[in-house]
């Protein structure tokens, strides 16, 4: 596969990305490749294209499957499985978030349960200690209630939130400030 200029440029950015995110930059760099491509793409495609080792493509393409963003489709006369990514950048979205929610914040959300709960119990630690684990435990919690109510949101309202600062220019009457703004 030839790779515009464009293409690379995106593909070794979303690499660099995916190692400030945590995430192995070849595993990126095939996630964005596969995002990108207008077909589905077999694994010594990906191999070629990306030059990296078939072997590094194989565990690579089992991660991104792991995470729901990428998906084995069969072609009609190949009897290899050819991969593709989530193409709709909301459903993509949402599975990252899933993924990161379960490694991330439903960990941290359990241990300061727990820290609260013991430090309430045993009454060690000072008030201050106290205060700041409970407020950090409210935020997390908070956090995670907002990841709910985004994750169930219906299709026309995610339309609606991507359509960002639009909407609040259509809602406002006309000659007012947008909606949030200062009056």
């Amino acid at each position: 596969m030839d790779l515009t200029p464009a293409t690379q440029r995106f593909i070794l950015h979303w690499g660099e990305m995916g190692t400030r995110w945590g995430i192995n930059r070849t595993v990126a760099q095939i996630h964005a490749l596969l995002f990108v491509a207008q077909e589905p793409l077999p694994a010594e495609e990906i191999a070629a294209t990306l030059r990296v080792a078939r072997s590094n493509v194989s565990n690579s393409l089992r991660e991104l499957q792991g995470w729901d963003v990428v998906k084995t489709v069969h072609v009609m006369g190949d009897r290899r499985d050819h991969f593709v990514a989530v193409r709709d950048v909301w459903e993509m979205a949402l599975a990252i978030m899933d993924e990161r929610k379960k490694r991330e914040l439903d960990p941290t959300l359990e241990t300061l349960r727990e820290c609260v709960a013991e430090a309430r119990v045993t009454g060690q630690e000072s008030e201050h200690t106290q205060q700041q684990l409970e407020e950090l435990l409210g935020m997390v919690e908070s956090l995670d209630d907002w990841y709910a109510r985004v994750r169930n949101l219906p299709r026309g309202v995610r339309r609606l939130v991507m359509m960002g600062d639009q909407v609040s220019r259509w809602l406002a009457p006309a000659g007012s400030e947008r909606i949030g703004g200062s009056s």
